[in-house]
């Protein structure tokens, strides 16, 4: 019994588990996954935000529409509706048919009501929001039946084939900014060794890939851009440069936390105030605000203007926008070309600090890289 007693007193401290780790190492593992874990929490708690707070309800803030007609009855008609909708709707009358239709191909209108006792006219602008156009109607269906008269819709700038709802190009958006973000990430990991502006060409060279993928399946596979592919593909080229030049910086100082960072910019900002699925009138202040200089809202506005209408409609801002923002991917590369150059000249010492780390840990070097990759591919 007292040899039984001290081999139990003198034996080891700690157990092993069932899986025949140590308790300090399955801690130890533990803290890992519980740090690359908060990554992904974060990433869900941001999209939840972000697109539940963008898009859970709709509804028309000064959302612009008029009615055409110069009589004393189009006036009240007009001050009536603008009544009843409050600051849902900015309401003004047009003198004729053609101003009508001219604002709205220069998408200064969501619809046109053209009054009339047995067949009166709603003129939209589909392909300037399909959303914006359903709002509209919403309205002005609710005035024609009151007047006992079915309302006949005229859509003055009608959609694509391959694109009947409006939104493939919101859907294109999306895997340019994927592939953009995602290239971001392998670069950031794999090509650490290379200097900020091999990086940076790569990552032009990666934009090149993903604008022509982009193109490749958006025009003669789906058909959503049926014409004017080349500068709708230099528009995708533009906005997925702006992408990897911003991220390729960000790298320098965030390092494992690009991919989120970069999640939050262009995606969870991004695609909310793109207006691929609503315009800014039909959502709350802050997404609206942001899609008058946002990059995705560039990209998705100036594509249409390409699209639909001869290049007006706003173009010259939203290419300015993308170019801004390619500019300051420059600067945030310039930024990052200085630092790891300052980091380098005194770098002799701090190389060797993952290592140590590695070994304090009691982790093989090796896996400790991986785990800083993984943590860099999140998400994408």
């Amino acid at each position: 019994m007292t040899t039984t007693h001290r081999a139990a007193r003198t034996g080891p401290t700690t157990a092993p588990t069932a899986a025949g780790q140590s308790t300090p190492g399955l801690r130890r593992s533990l803290q890992h996954i519980a740090v690359h874990l908060l990554t992904p929490l974060l990433m869900c708690l941001g999209m939840a935000l972000a697109y539940q707070g963008a898009f859970h309800q709709p509804e028309p803030h000064h959302l612009k529409v008029a009615v055409v007609g110069t009589t004393p009855q189009v006036q009240v008609l007009a001050q009536t509706v603008k009544d009843r909708a409050g600051d849902g709707l900015d309401v003004t009358t047009l003198p004729d048919r053609q101003s009508a239709e001219q604002q709205l191909r220069d998408r200064e209108l969501a619809g046109a009501f053209v009054p009339s006792p047995r067949h009166p006219e709603l003129l939209v602008a589909k392909a300037g929001s399909d959303t914006s156009a359903i709002a509209a109607e919403t309205v002005f269906q609710t005035v024609a039946s009151k007047q006992g008269a079915p309302l006949a819709v005229t859509d003055v700038a009608p959609l694509a084939a391959g694109d009947p709802t409006g939104q493939g190009i919101f859907f294109l958006l999306v895997a340019l900014s994927i592939g953009s973000y995602g290239s971001v990430a392998v670069i950031g990991a794999a090509g650490a060794a290379l200097s900020t502006w091999v990086r940076a060409l790569v990552g032009l060279v990666a934009s090149l890939a993903v604008s022509v993928i982009g193109i490749a399946t958006a025009g003669p596979l789906f058909h959503v851009v049926d014409h004017h592919r080349v500068a709708v593909w230099a528009l995708g080229w533009l906005y997925s440069a702006g992408i990897v030049a911003v991220g390729t910086g960000l790298h320098t100082f965030l390092k494992r936390w690009t991919t989120l960072t970069l999640m939050v910019l262009f995606v969870m900002l991004n695609f909310t105030t793109s207006g691929g699925i609503y315009e800014p009138e039909l959502q709350n202040g802050f997404f609206g605000a942001l899609h008058s200089f946002w990059n995705g809202a560039g990209f998705v506005e100036g594509a249409r203007s390409i699209l639909y209408f001869d290049g007006g409609a706003g173009l010259g801002g939203r290419v300015l926008s993308l170019a801004l923002w390619f500019a300051a991917g420059l600067v945030m590369l310039a930024v990052a070309g200085v630092h790891e150059r300052r980091q380098r000249a005194a770098s002799a010492p701090a190389a060797r600090v993952p290592l140590e780390r590695a070994q304090a840990d009691e982790l093989d070097p090796k896996v400790a890289e991986e785990e800083e990759e993984m943590a860099e591919a999140v998400g994408v």
